[in-house]
């Protein structure tokens, strides 16, 4: 390696470090790509009900049970158990899917937690 091509500072002849903000990005985009894989629960909530122990013992196939929402109210979709956006019930290739017609904001859902 010439001289010129050394990695060494030529006031102090330590070696050359990135910035602390190359770093920083750097080390969050290794950080984020640690969690990518990592599995996560993503439930649709149709909508709930509560009913006593002897109403629940009386279903039976074909039984309705009345929810709180109404047709037409949007969802609630969750990640592990927390709101992570909302949207509408939609058909594909026969199959149920939800369209996202609001994400819930990083600061909402901060706020959530607390």
């Amino acid at each position: 390696m010439a001289a010129s091509d050394s990695p060494t500072s030529p006031k102090t002849g330590s070696q050359a470090r990135p910035s602390s903000s190359a770093q920083a990005q750097g080390g969050s985009s290794r950080n984020l790509e640690f969690i990518l894989d990592v599995p996560l629960e993503i439930t649709v909530e149709l909508g709930r009900t509560r009913m006593a122990v002897n109403d629940l013992l009386k279903l039976g196939q074909g039984s309705v049970i009345e929810l709180e929402k109404s047709a037409g109210d949007t969802l609630e979709v969750l990640a592990n158990q927390r709101l992570i956006a909302r949207g509408e019930v939609v058909a594909v290739n026969e199959k149920y899917g939800i369209r996202l017609t609001e994400i819930i904001s990083p600061m909402e859902r901060i706020q959530k937690l607390k």
